[in-house]
């Protein structure tokens, strides 16, 4: 477990509340906002040299927040949800008046003049925003290095990757520098950092938390979302931050309130786990081994567990297709102007997207078209579908991605990440949640998902198997 923090026990025990804990310890008076913040800096001055998460910081701009905040808690004023919580940002995220690089030396002098709908959101609902989390450059590819900051390490075994793009933010939530963390995600850059880090991280269904400004209003493929220690904490955070806005095209879909109890019967659900999803993809013995060891957990919860998995031929079409196109769109003048300095991952999608021809994205539409008519099949006989958040664990971390597993050699460097690519090309609800650890000590996540719209029930699934293990009360041994 963690070692105490140097200095008073109100830091020690700060540093491991949860957020619904700490903000409703805020809220009580029990402790202040800037108590909060207090503890917060002083574990990032701990464990950030180590794990290189945290990569901007703004004490002056979050104590001022924080000084406000306490002074709204004397006013005995209405509250807000998550009142004087400490958070740094991902850096892919704009955050108005506070440096946002994107990981590229192009940006990265860059300070924006607006903050992300995200960021407004999170701000209004009473975060103490505190600095920036480190990403990929472009947030392409799921291993955290840059060539502004450098790399992300894991909390759990420092020579190893803490995933990404979201990874800097997985990093601080395990390390116990925050409880709660804004990240988004296209191809698995929430789920896989959980996995890797032992935390949970949730891409909602379309539209839930609408990712605005946008270059392309109706882009499809990437979602904002959250990551937490816990499942509690991602639902209160969900609960402050989703709903429509005016600058999304897409409806709001989630059935139910995400403020609803987590508790859940598990009896007579319904489901379908795969190891490969039903295309022989190749997972790492060890990942399979910890999670096969975890489906006795559903069962027990009163679940039924069967071998099964969606038609998911269409699904790298989907994906491939749409990523390029929307890498293209969204990078294609940068590559024009700046590639020398671009890394040659983000250089190589951009060109994939220039290439598409007229027929590809006919093709494309139409595999979209059987991709959803096979999972809407899947839905009608099973209520989740379960499968490895990654395909292999944490990795050397001086590697740019995996380039095999289990003697399968890989083509690109999204190859590696098709567990997570494959459920993103579906538009369904995807979280990954703690379920274990390898014989080295290295954890696995859980990947579960749902029909779209069902959000609300698949963190109530998620907080069901959460509970039953207790694998997310295991920190990492830093300080």
């Amino acid at each position: 477990m963690s070692e105490a923090l140097p200095g008073s026990a109100t830091e020690t025990d700060l540093s491991t509340m949860s957020a619904t804990a700490l903000t409703g310890a805020i809220r009580r008076r029990e402790v202040s906002a800037r108590e909060a913040l207090e503890a917060h800096f002083a574990r990032i001055d701990e464990v950030n040299g180590a794990i290189n998460a945290v990569v901007t910081q703004d004490r002056e701009g979050a104590a001022a927040l924080a000084a406000a905040a306490d002074e709204r808690t004397a006013s005995a004023a209405d509250l807000p949800p998550l009142h004087g919580l400490p958070m740094t940002h991902k850096d892919t995220n704009n955050t108005k008046g506070l440096r946002t690089t994107s990981g590229s030396v192009i940006f990265r002098d860059f300070v924006p003049d607006f903050d992300d709908l995200l960021i407004g959101r999170l701000k209004a609902a009473g975060v103490v925003t505190t600095g920036k989390s480190n990403v990929p450059e472009f947030a392409a590819g799921s291993h955290t290095f840059n060539e502004v900051f450098g790399t992300t390490v894991n909390p759990y075994d420092l020579s190893r990757s803490a995933g990404g793009s979201s990874g800097g933010v997985a990093a601080s939530i395990a390390a116990r520098i925050q409880p709660l963390g804004d990240g988004s995600d296209m191809g698995g850059s929430l789920r896989i950092p959980a996995s890797f880090c032992n935390v949970v991280g949730y891409r909602p269904s379309l539209g839930v938390v609408p990712m605005a400004p946008a270059r392309n209003a109706w882009a499809w493929l990437g979602r904002a979302g959250l990551m937490a220690r816990d499942v509690e904490d991602l639902a209160l955070g969900m609960a402050a931050i989703a709903g429509p806005d005016a600058a999304g095209p897409y409806g709001y879909p989630v059935q139910g309130s995400f403020g609803a109890p987590l508790q859940r019967d598990l009896t007579g659900l319904r489901i379908g786990w795969s190891a490969d999803f039903g295309l022989g993809v190749p997972v790492d013995r060890e990942v399979l081994r910890v999670l096969e060891s975890q489906l006795t957990v559903l069962t027990d919860l009163g679940a039924t567990v069967e071998e099964a998995a969606p038609d998911l031929r269409d699904a790298d079409e989907v994906f491939g297709t749409t990523r390029a196109f929307d890498f293209a769109l969204n990078y294609g003048d940068l590559v024009i102007e700046h590639g020398d300095v671009i890394k040659p991952e983000v250089r190589w999608n951009v060109v994939k997207g220039w290439e598409l021809t007229g027929q590809d994205l006919v093709d494309a539409a139409l595999a979209r078209t059987r991709l959803d008519t096979s999972v809407r099949e899947f839905f009608g006989k099973y209520d989740v579908f379960a499968s490895p958040a990654t395909q292999v664990l944490p990795f050397d971390a001086a590697e740019r991605y995996p380039t095999s597993v289990n003697g399968v050699e890989f083509e690109t460097y999204l190859d590696w990440m098709r567990s997570a690519c494959l459920i993103s090309a579906t538009g369904l609800p995807a979280v990954s949640v703690p379920a274990g650890f390898s014989e080295n000590g290295l954890p696995v996540g859980l990947q579960l998902s749902m029909a779209s719209g069902k959000d609300v029930e698949l963190l109530q699934v998620a907080y069901a198997f959460e509970q039953a293990t207790g694998w997310a009360k295991r920190a990492p041994e830093l300080g």
